[in-house]
């Protein structure tokens, strides 16, 4: 009899489940195509009609708070928060599963933790107005509430889902030891003062990362525990620095060049890029290496993300190089080589990101980072012209008629690019804007020129824009939570007087913050390391007279070295599943071309004329 109550009972908690992922979709996919179409409304409505709408930064801020909070939801569902799997991929089943459980208390506890105190913040903002509309604030904090509950309740039907006795006796029993001996240890954290931050920020982090917590998560545990255990500092500061965080216009640019980014591939507009290249040079040894890394460099000039770079040319490109047979894992060594070193290539998220967290300016960014990538690029290919010395898998050369075919059909895509890059540094749009006009014009021809529009990708492709976006804003609301932590503890002049005594001044300064940000960006994926640290390691690269442009693009190049390179590099099994590869087959090939973008990374360090000889 109970069996029988209990199978309705659970298919009613199953259509529940379905009906909120569908919601919460449904929603984020609408925010962010309101978000678009408000801020390419602003564009048109100021350059073309002169006529100003004032109100539009105010609404696109609070939904984007709303955009993220329900993003940050999807991601958990779909499990694609960024984490380190490596040491959890090769634990054993049962341990496997426990550090999956594990995993989800944290993310329930830190959620659960942050309600209280989101509330009472929530409350203390409804004072505050915006200037136009007299929006109250406590309208963006709602939507990190209601995110709040969804995340406690995704995060303990992972838990529980599926779980046997022991694993959630002994998930839970851990988790409950830990918070008692913290706890009890409060009154000695209290003597310790800043050696606390190498329990908190380095051991608990540390933990809690290699054992696949997902590292915005890792970084809110910590934050939450340093504050709650060793300080007086009222909770509600934890999430008031994640929404100071998360709150900048300039961020608003993250889902709108993802949106632009997953539009490529579809509208034909990387295909369209490829062919040309591939009648250009694919006919030589090694020429679709040669036009991997062009595309790399171009594509990335338009969407922005290497994620996305990457699903556009891979599809394209690689199976006419196993064909052609090109060494699988030769393939996704330089595939993730070429997104390394694309890193710095604007309109790229991280330069966004940069510019944000740091105050250095995005449009010096754009413009110094051009020389950098097409160094790395011109390294890589000089790599590819002696590896490729005994390859015999040329292709038929493309006659000048077929050439110029393939010309004419990517001009739409080639004046794409410089659109982008036109729009944003003669003033007509913001670095924010800028890609709502790349997204109006990639519709546009993927309708009217390519006709190669799938109407039904459309709600996929703001789904995912939704949950990428979530992802990388909740890591940095986390990280701007915990370096605000250091920044009270006094870490930052500590890091400061360290930095100034290193040997070598200048030189030595930017040679440990390139050691420091390849080896954070292996650990941490890139934008959190940036987001943590930058805000610290930038004062400091003024001081020694080191252009902060330079040096955001070395810091950049070193993430993305990090990012790539095995074995803790999350870029480089990415590319090896857009390669379907194992990593084993691509480890021990992807060395030649991370040493290539090392050597290009030092002269750029070296030679501060490569980033800053076109600012104004």
């Amino acid at each position: 009899m109970n069996g029988e109550a209990a199978a309705p009972l659970g298919a009613v908690l199953l259509r529940i489940d379905l009906l909120l992922d569908r919601v919460t979709q449904w929603v984020a996919a609408v925010l962010v195509a309101v978000e678009t179409l408000i801020l390419f409304c602003g564009v048109i409505w100021r350059y073309v009609l002169n006529m100003p709408l004032y109100w539009t930064d105010e609404v696109a801020e609070t939904l984007f708070l709303w955009l993220v909070s329900l993003g940050a939801v999807i991601a958990l569902r779909r499990g694609e928060h960024m984490r380190m799997t490596m040491v959890v991929g090769r634990l054993g089943p049962f341990a496997g599963r426990l550090a999956e459980r594990f995993g989800a208390l944290i993310v329930a506890v830190v959620a659960i933790g942050l309600l209280g105190p989101g509330s009472i913040y929530a409350a203390q903002q409804g004072a505050i107005l915006t200037p136009v509309l007299e929006i109250p604030g406590s309208w963006m904090i709602y939507g990190q509430l209601i995110a709040l509950v969804m995340l406690v309740y995704v995060a303990l039907r992972r838990l529980f889902a599926d779980t046997t006795p022991r694993e959630l006796a002994i998930v839970l029993g851990t988790g409950a030891a830990v918070a008692l001996v913290l706890w009890l240890l409060a009154p000695v954290f209290e003597a310790l003062g800043n050696a606390n931050l190498l329990i908190f920020f380095i051991g608990i982090v540390s933990a809690c990362i290699f054992f696949g917590v997902p590292i915005a998560f890792s970084f809110a545990i910590s934050t939450f525990a340093y504050i709650n255990f060793t300080t007086t500092l009222p909770l509600q500061v934890i999430i008031g620095q994640m929404d100071q965080g998360m709150a900048g216009i300039e961020l608003l640019a993250v889902p709108m060049f993802v949106v632009l980014g997953l539009l490529l591939e579809m509208t034909g507009i990387a295909r369209a890029l490829v062919d040309l290249l591939a009648s250009l040079i694919g006919h030589r040894r090694g020429g679709l290496s040669y036009v991997l890394i062009a595309a790399m460099y171009l594509v990335s000039g338009i969407s922005g993300s290497k994620a996305a770079d990457q699903a556009a040319v891979a599809p394209v490109l690689v199976p006419e190089m196993r064909r052609r047979g090109y060494i699988p894992g030769e393939l996704a060594a330089q595939l993730a080589a070429s997104a390394a070193m694309s890193e710095t290539i604007p309109p790229s998220l991280v330069l966004i990101i940069v510019g944000a967290v740091t105050g250095v300016s995005t449009a010096a960014l754009f413009t110094g980072g051009l020389l950098p990538a097409a160094l790395a690029a011109l390294m890589l290919a000089i790599l590819v012209f002696f590896r490729s010395r005994g390859d015999h898998s040329q292709g038929e050369r493309a006659s000048w008629r077929m050439a110029g075919r393939f010309f004419v059909i990517a001009v739409p895509a080639l004046i794409l690019p410089l659109v982008i890059r036109y729009a944003v540094l003669d003033g007509i749009t913001t670095a924010v804007e800028v890609a709502t006009v790349g997204v109006v014009y990639s519709i546009l021809v993927g309708i009217a020129v390519y006709r190669c529009f799938d109407w039904r990708r459309i709600m996929p492709i703001l789904v995912e824009t939704a949950a990428l976006t979530g992802a990388i804003l909740f890591i940095i609301g986390s990280a701007s939570a915990m370096g605000w932590s250091l920044t009270q503890a006094g870490f930052a002049q500590v890091l400061a007087d360290f930095m100034g005594r290193l040997p070598g001044g200048a030189a030595g300064f930017m040679a440990i913050s390139i050691v420091m940000f390849m080896v954070l960006g292996s650990v941490l994926e890139g934008l959190p390391a940036m987001v943590l640290f930058g805000p610290l390691l930038f004062p400091i690269a003024q001081q020694f007279g080191i252009n902060l442009v330079q040096y955001a693009l070395v810091a950049i190049l070193a993430m993305g070295i990090g990012l790539f390179s095995p074995p803790f590099g999350v870029g480089f099994y990415q590319s090896c599943l857009f390669v379907k590869v194992s990593s084993d087959e691509a480890f021990g090939r992807i060395w030649p071309y991370m040493a290539s973008i090392l050597a290009a990374l030092i002269i750029v360090a070296a030679v501060p004329w490569i980033s800053t000889g076109f600012l104004q």
